[in-house]
């Protein structure tokens, strides 16, 4: 494996990028669903909700496994 190369399948990954790929994916409905925070069920919006999970660790956690269990595995 080169010295480079991340093992870290979210290495490269903007948080902003995730959120539109789960919103592309499975919309904010099932994102709401699985990650129940407010920013998903209540008027959301990529904005709204950058900011929350950039302030908010463990929501972020949260977002990032979903995007690995639902976009990530799926793309292997």
């Amino acid at each position: 494996m080169d010295e480079n190369t991340s093992k870290d399948p979210l290495h490269g990954k903007t948080l902003e990028n995730m959120l539109k790929e789960l919103v592309e994916t499975i919309g904010w409905e099932k994102m709401g669903q699985k990650v129940k925070i407010r920013c998903f069920n209540d008027a959301p919006s990529i904005k709204s909700s950058l900011i929350f999970l950039r302030k908010t660790p463990w929501a972020r956690s949260k977002v990032e496994t979903l995007y690995l269990r639902e976009i990530f595995k799926k793309k292997k």
